[in-house]
């Protein structure tokens, strides 16, 4: 017989409904700084990657989004868990309640439904991981704006946490370029696609 017992990379457990915070964290889901685009562009950047071990460290970091992404949605739907009709047109979630109820949906804190333009997979190893650099620098920024303005220790707690998952793959990534660049000609960085048009290149 199998135990089955789903856990989260960090626990979440929120007893206070907020749906006002809820409405800002889901920029996270589905912003074009969050989880879903991070764990969409690191898994589909990982085909083209020239060096193997850089190609691991996309797909590790990118199932780790996925997990990230499932903090986020326990962290959306327990803020919005049993709302009453008063608590959403108080809060400003009628909007979202009206498409959603409290149904887990991928959109920014502005409204702006999530789509692939909010990630870049370009083939070319440097193109592609100067992008995942600056994505978790601005995934850094969001958790960060969202500890500045949350006071809920219930909420903070794992957002403290996944921002210093952005600072790690942050480091990571950069690990990655500088192994990159030592396996390619300084001479060449910018001028050509290194994975395509390696067959045009002089030896």
């Amino acid at each position: 017989m199998w135990t089955y017992e789903k856990r989260l990379q960090c626990p979440v457990n929120i007893t206070k409904t907020c749906p006002k915070t809820a409405s800002l964290i889901i920029s996270q889901f589905g912003g074009p700084d969050g989880e879903l685009a991070a764990s969409m562009r690191y898994l589909s950047q990982r085909y083209t990657m020239p060096c193997k071990e850089v190609g691991g460290l996309l797909t590790d970091i990118g199932t780790e989004e996925l997990a990230h992404l499932e903090i986020i949605c326990a962290i959306i739907y327990q803020l919005t868990k049993n709302l009453t009709p008063e608590q959403v047109k108080t809060a400003g979630f009628d909007a979202y309640y009206i498409d959603h109820t409290t149904a887990l949906w991928p959109t920014a804190a502005a409204g702006v439904p999530f789509n692939a333009c909010e990630f870049q997979s370009k083939g070319d190893a440097i193109t592609d991981l100067h992008e995942d650099l600056a994505a978790e620098q601005k995934a850094r920024t969001t958790y960060d704006n969202l500890i500045r303005v949350i006071d809920n220790p219930e909420v903070l707690e794992p957002l403290k946490f996944l921002r210093e998952r952005e600072v790690v793959h942050f480091q990571r990534f950069g690990e990655a370029l500088e192994k990159i660049k030592s396996q390619l000609d300084a001479k060449n960085f910018y001028y050509f696609n290194a994975e395509f048009d390696k067959q045009f290149v002089k030896k």
